[in-house]
């Protein structure tokens, strides 16, 4: 490993308050990126402000970019004149 700090399954289980499996599930499903190491997972500490929700990645800001454009393309009149209010 790098110079990189990182928390074991069990650690982020306890941050999150979620169980170690649910831990590994996400892993599984990509939703959370970590470094397998022998039969242990070890998740980087600079992933945890996009796990923790603090930080939004790339599908995150796509889904709400479609949503604001979907939002202005039927409501913009309305929203404009609610600005003019």
């Amino acid at each position: 490993m790098k110079d990189t700090k990182y928390y074991t399954t069990n650690e982020l289980a306890k941050i999150l308050g979620v169980s170690r499996v649910t831990i590994f599930k996400r892993i599984k499903r990509g939703e959370i990126k970590a470094e397998k190491i022998g039969r242990n997972f070890a998740i980087p500490k600079n992933e945890i402000d996009g796990i923790t929700g603090k930080e939004l990645n790339a599908t995150q800001k796509k889904e709400i970019e479609r949503a604001v454009s979907k939002t202005i393309a039927d409501y913009g009149e309305t929203l404009r004149l609610l600005g003019d209010a």
